[in-house]
């Protein structure tokens, strides 16, 4: 049997069509499709049609059951949210950390000391398959009730081949039991281990020659990530990690200049990188080289108003012809939330960037960094039927209203899977 969903009377309906081939970028990111009184019809999981609510309710009014109908009026419709850089899956809180920061320590001072990243580490370590999957899973889930239907997970709080495999697989079976599409990035290089600081070449070499190789071969992961900073991993390990990575068929992405301007931007641009992420010291010769290698830039302002750090310089940026996305960067040390569409208030408020600029930044810019932009981020015939229904009356008001979830319903390949603000 056909599954069949008709939405109508929105009061906008907002498609970001006309960029699945390439990112939208400078002004282009202010471009938005809306459609007042709008309509979206939608069968076995894909768009059929967009458009009035005249012309979609007319064709197709005969061909769904009352049950099949739902009634948008004074609600905003967008393509569901996309969120391109987490850390789902670990184990345990940083609370304790939190407050030392409030004391004055910083977060490169806690993780030197075996906190931060090590802290985390340890609890991903100590915990069996089973916790990890249920705790990532209810983390999930609060993404759903937050408007988002696709997000990316990385590994990184393995640091061993057998944890990091044990995060991996922990994402691939979310994948293949959550209703919400999760794509995988392989983070072995997300920090040295405590014991080998002194010397880390070692664990350059085994994240090279022992994990890479072995996640490659089980198909555990999309991406290769590092974490390039002063203190973590330099430009020259990151630039062998990365290129190991697509040898064995691993794009690269990479956490880059997060804490002082180290050189990362301009190697996301040498590497061929879907994206960079971070780049609150990115220089302008990265930001440059970036906007003509055409690598996103995926910026995360949770983490910098968390660590209560200077913010991405997200108008530079786009004015530049970077192709901008935002993400949470979900993660218990320096961002522990999941609201996506706090993120689009920070993306405002404290990047300079547009309400439109925001929407294009969760939706199809989102998607290209995790390269899914052919099935995902807009809502246009054949795409997915991933829908986000917010209640309110324009989409002004997502990044107007801070701190407040407007979803009112989340459909996933065609099927509700929130409505009225509760998981169904």
């Amino acid at each position: 049997m056909t599954q069949k969903l008709l939405i109508t009377k929105a009061a906008q309906l907002i498609t970001m069509a006309g960029h699945s081939g390439q990112p939208a970028r400078k002004e282009a990111m202010s471009q938005l499709e809306v459609i007042e009184n709008g309509a979206l019809y939608m069968e076995d999981g894909v768009v059929v049609e967009a458009g009035s609510t005249e012309e979609i309710h007319d064709k197709y009014q005969n061909s769904v059951n009352p049950d099949q109908h739902i009634d948008a009026s004074g609600k905003v419709v967008t393509p569901g949210l996309i969120d391109p850089h987490t850390h789902l899956v670990h184990a345990g809180t940083r609370e304790n950390e939190y407050a030392m920061r409030l004391k004055g320590k910083t977060y490169m001072e806690i993780m030197e000391s075996g906190g931060g990243i090590h802290a985390t580490t340890r609890a991903t370590q100590a915990a069996s398959h089973e916790d990890l999957y249920e705790q990532s899973r209810k983390r999930l889930d609060q993404f759903l009730l937050h408007g988002v239907t696709t997000v990316e997970a990385k590994s990184g709080y393995g640091l061993t081949l057998e944890h990091e495999l044990k995060q991996l697989e922990v994402a691939q079976q979310l994948a293949e039991s959550h209703p919400m599409d999760l794509v995988s990035t392989f983070m072995g290089a997300h920090a040295i281990p405590m014991d080998e600081k002194a010397n880390p070449e070692p664990f350059v070499d085994r994240v090279i020659n022992e994990m890479i190789p072995e996640v490659a071969k089980k198909n555990l992961a999309t991406f290769n990530d590092v974490f390039c900073e002063r203190g973590v991993f330099t430009p020259e390990q990151s630039r062998r990690i990365l290129e190991a990575g697509k040898e064995h068929g691993l794009t690269p992405k990479i956490h880059a200049d997060e804490i002082e301007p180290y050189g990362g931007a301009e190697l996301a641009a040498s590497v061929g990188a879907i994206s960079a992420d971070h780049l609150l010291k990115a220089s302008e010769q990265g930001i440059k080289e970036m906007a003509e290698a055409g690598v996103v830039g995926v910026l995360l302002p949770g983490t910098a108003f968390f660590l209560m750090a200077e913010f991405a310089q997200a108008r530079k940026m786009i004015d530049a012809g970077v192709a901008v996305a935002l993400s949470t960067d979900a993660n218990p040390g320096s961002s522990p939330t999941i609201s996506l569409p706090f993120i689009m208030n920070l993306g405002c408020l404290k990047m300079g960037m547009t309400p439109e600029e925001v929407l294009t930044a969760t939706t199809i810019n989102a998607a290209h960094a995790i390269g899914c932009a052919d099935e995902s981020g807009s809502l246009e015939k054949g795409k997915k039927a991933d829908v986000t229904i917010f209640n309110v009356p324009n989409y002004l008001t997502l990044s107007y209203q801070y701190g407040m979830n407007h979803v009112d319903t989340v459909i996933k390949a065609g099927k509700p899977l929130v409505v009225g603000g509760q998981l169904q």
